[in-house]
């Protein structure tokens, strides 16, 4: 099966060498860096590295980053496409686990989840209480429980690529996403994780942004929801 490493990279130049380390003995999967119009040396660093790099002529955020490499592995015919962060968060030691459950058939999407074990970097106390919030919620609207739902390190299997590179959340996308993919009754499994903390760059989650993000996000999601509902 082609596998294919999406890594979507803003002023990550420093975190792309992390995440070059990281992959050193990673077999079978390709690696795409989506430079989101950094202003560093991140789309320099990332072909110097060997990565196939996609320059954005302008900055779309993460989800517009996300989805141009959906597209991309659309285009080119890959069977799973896996996210990976341009911060050394994820371990690419975990791919095989990511994708395990989509190459038996029994998921469309995998989600590594740091809180099936709760080992390693647990994220900051505010950002816990948004994770836990939105996994309240999805559950409350879906009756699935989703440990990890803002995680960016997920795995999709064609199906799932298809849909993301026509559709895919702008801001903050991993919840809504979720919702989306339970709503059309997709299948969605967790697996767990160890992330690091970030290396180099910045978060796009901070300070009274988060408050922002989780107003947005739930609005998002209350209406995706109610598109099965016929007036919508």
């Amino acid at each position: 099966m082609k596998v294919l490493a999406i890594v979507p990279a803003f002023n990550e130049e420093e975190g792309l060498l992390r995440v070059a380390d990281q992959f050193k003995g990673i077999k079978d999967v390709d690696i795409l860096v989506i430079n989101d119009c950094s202003k560093d040396a991140t789309p320099i660093v990332a072909r110097e590295l060997g990565f196939e790099v996609i320059d954005l002529p302008c900055n779309l955020g993460i989800g517009g980053a996300v989805q141009a490499g959906y597209k991309y592995a659309l285009i080119h015919g890959y069977d799973i496409a896996i996210q990976v962060d341009g911060d050394g968060q994820h371990d690419p030691a975990y791919i095989t686990d990511l994708i395990e459950p989509i190459k038996a058939g029994r998921a469309d999407m995998v989600i590594g989840s740091r809180y099936l074990r709760k080992e390693g970097f647990q994220s900051t106390l505010l950002r816990r209480v948004g994770i836990n919030y939105f996994s309240n919620l999805i559950q409350f609207l879906h009756k699935k429980r989703i440990t990890d739902p803002t995680s960016g390190f997920r795995a999709c299997n064609r199906k799932v690529i298809d849909i993301f590179s026509s559709r895919y959340p702008n801001d903050y996308p991993e919840p809504e996403s979720i919702v989306y993919l339970l709503r059309n009754n997709y299948r969605i499994e967790e697996v767990p994780v160890i992330m690091k903390e970030r290396f180099g760059g910045e978060s796009s989650i901070r300070s009274f942004k988060s408050i922002y993000y989780m107003i947005k996000v739930t609005l998002a999601i209350i209406i995706d929801n109610m598109r099965k509902i016929r007036f919508i």
